[in-house]
Parts: structure tokens; sequence; C-alpha cells
């Protein structure tokens, strides 16, 4: 029966060691807020207040010494009030209780025995004060070096973004029969999407879009690589198969094993008004043919880019007369969600890029950020990433012998 006994005693003093710490921490909190909302007087009143009351409880009961009961308020004054102010308080209790106690408690109590009484208590009294101020101190320390290392983190992270942004074109581009606008949104600061787009020559441009698996800094890193990557082999004149050949060997071998990257990237002759492109894994982008007012979606051909050593793809290609709209574009466009948990949906985009197929490319890509944005309420979950390429030929095809 002891042991049982002991056992309970032995697991409740956790519990009220918490509720100790959670009852401090709390008044710790008003204290912040009082600080910066309240009247700095009205602590210093209350805690005043409630020793006069101790006080006259101490003068009523002459039997029974109340000394420890001025514990109260003092702990509300060791919160509330500085370090010198809560010292003076105690003093002004132990004066008040000795007070009573001798002009009120019997005469036989030895005059000795009443010091060490008075000492003892305020010892303790002031033990308690000490002890709950330290422990506020290093709590409070503990919030200002967690903020501080937050604040440092999010600056940390605004750094990198900057840095991503470099990755991407400025502004959109027009050349001789194309005009290309991109955007994009991250959905934590950094983002693991990529797009870029630039003229191979006076008649050709290659459009790039990619994401990479996963979010936050991790897919910004590997972003940032794939980036790089791109540009390295855009810079050596290889065709388009060789490049995600290269690419998928890079990514493989700097990558984990669930870390890869869709991609889809395309390149638009505008001399012989031809699209060719090779989507490994990405969303299919979306051809509205102005002849006929249909929409073609560029599937997939090939695996992602990273999962395996060797990667095997199909290159595919298009015919393009003037008026026609590519729309690229990642999941965070598709999968944002409204309240109702329904998915924006690649019903809701053929419908936006339908609508606004006589638009400038950067008007579209606009319309169809907004159309997302307004589904979801500006509350994305993923990254957002649109590209929109519209061809403005003039004059015939060239068709090389």
């Amino acid at each position: 029966m002891s042991d049982l006994v002991h056992h309970a005693v032995g697991e409740s003093r956790p519990a009220v060691f918490r509720g100790l710490r959670e009852s401090v921490l709390l008044l710790s909190l008003l204290r912040k807020d009082w600080a910066a909302n309240g009247p700095p007087w009205l602590p210093l009143v209350l805690v005043l207040a409630a020793i006069a009351g101790v006080a006259y409880a101490d003068h009523l009961v002459v039997s029974l010494s109340l000394v420890y009961l001025y514990t109260l308020p003092l702990t509300v004054g060791a919160v509330f009030l500085r370090k010198e102010v809560s010292y003076g308080l105690i003093v002004a209790c132990i004066v008040f209780h000795y007070f009573f106690q001798y002009f009120d408690s019997p005469r036989h109590i030895h005059l000795g025995l009443r010091i060490f009484h008075d000492l003892s208590a305020l010892l303790c009294l002031t033990f308690i004060v000490y002890v709950i101020q330290r422990y506020i101190e290093r709590q409070e320390s503990l919030v200002k070096t967690v903020e501080q290392q937050r604040d440092d983190l999010l600056r940390d992270v605004e750094l990198a973004a900057e840095v991503q942004r470099l990755f991407l074109p400025l502004g959109k581009l027009v050349v001789s029969g194309l005009e290309v606008a991109g955007m994009m949104q991250p959905a934590r600061g950094v983002s693991g999407d990529y797009y870029d787009y630039f003229a191979i020559n006076a008649h050709t441009t290659q459009i790039i879009i990619a994401d990479v698996a996963g979010k936050g800094v991790p897919a910004a890193l590997l972003m940032s690589a794939t980036a790089a990557a791109v540009r390295l082999e855009a810079n050596h004149d290889r065709n388009m198969l060789e490049q995600v050949e290269r690419l998928n060997t890079g990514i493989h071998s700097v990558s984990d094993s669930d870390r890869y990257v869709t991609l889809l990237l395309a390149e638009i002759d505008a001399q012989k008004r031809t699209l060719r492109y090779v989507n490994c894994g990405h969303n299919p982008a979306l051809l509205f043919r102005a002849r006929t007012k249909t929409l073609t979606r560029l599937d997939s051909s090939c695996p992602p880019i990273g999962l395996a050593p060797k990667e095997i793809c199909e290159l595919a290609s298009e015919t393009l007369v003037a008026g026609d709209v590519l729309v690229f574009y990642t999941d965070g466009v598709t999968e944002a969600e409204n309240q109702l948990g329904e998915e924006f949906g690649i019903e809701r985009l053929s419908a936006t890029v339908r609508g606004g197929s006589s638009l400038s490319a950067e008007d579209l890509m606009n319309n169809i950020y907004n159309a997302a944005a307004d589904f979801c309420r500006d509350d994305f979950d993923d990254d957002v990433t649109i590209l929109v390429a519209k061809c403005n030929f003039d004059g015939s095809p060239t068709v090389s012998s």
C-alpha cells in the first residue's frame, strides 16, 4: 500500500511542476502584454492591496501565523514589478507580520524565536521571488534568442530567394514572330519551380519549365542546380535529346533517390513555324490552336529526370500558325484548392486559356494566375509557375530543303 502511495505521489510531482511552470509562463505573457498596453502603476496598486488584505487577515488571526500567505501577492509582484520593488515589498511584508505578531500574539513567545521565525520567513519569501524572477528572465531570454534566430533565418531565406530570382529571365521575351512571358510565385519564400526562355538564334527560342519534387530549401537548391545545368547545356548547342540526357545524368549524380525533377523542354522555330518538345513527367502544356479553337495537350513522353542513370526520351513536334498560344504551368496552378477542397484543375485552366486566347502573352499569364488565386483565395499550397508563349507569325513559313 505504501508503495502505491509513494508511486502516486512521485507521478504527481511532474504534473505539479508543469502546472507551476505554465502558471508562471502565463503570468509572464500577461506582464509582456500589460507592459505594452496597460497602465504601469496598476500592478503595484493591486499587489499593495493584496498585501494589505493579507496583513489584515494576519492581524485578525492571532493563534496562527499567516506569514506565508504573503507569497501570493509577492509572486504576482515578482512577475509584474521590478526587482528592487519586489524585494522592498518582501521587507514590508515581514515588517507587517512582525508588527502584528508583536502586538497581537501572546507575550510568552520568546523574542529570539520571533526573530528566528521572521528571518526564516524573510529568506523563504526572498528565495521564492528570486526563483520566479530568474525563471521568467530565462524564459524571456530564450524567447528573444528564438526570435533572433527566426529573424536571421527569414533574412537568409529572403537572400536565397533574391539569388534564386537571378536564375529567372528578366521580363518578357519578344522576338520575331513570338512573344513569351513567365512568372513564379513561391509558396515558402524559396521555390522548387524553375522556368527560362531565351533565343538560340535569330528564329529559334528555347523554353524550359521544371518542378523539383518537394518544397522549401532542399527543392530550391536542386532547382538552382537544374537552372545552371540548363543554361550550360544550351550554350553547347546540343540537340534536345542530348540536353535532356546530360541533364538527367547531372541531376541523378547530385540528388537522392527520392529527389527528381519534372521538366518540359520546348523549342519554337518561328521561321519553320514548328514546335519540338520533350516532356519528362511534367504537367501537360496546353496548345491553343487559333484556327480550330481547340486545345491540344502536350503530354509526358518519358519519366522525370534524376530517377535513373539513363533517360530514354521521345521527341514530339507540332505545327504552329499565327495566333496559336502555348501555356506551360506547374501543378501549383491546377492543384490549388478552394475551401471545399476542390482543385482548380485542368478544365478551369483550359477555360481560362480559351477565354483569353486573344490577349497578349503577359495578359493571359496574369489572367491565369488571377483565376487560380481567386479560386483558392490566394492560399496556394505549392509554388505557382506560369509561362505563356504566343505566336505572332507574319507571312508564310520557310521550309528547309
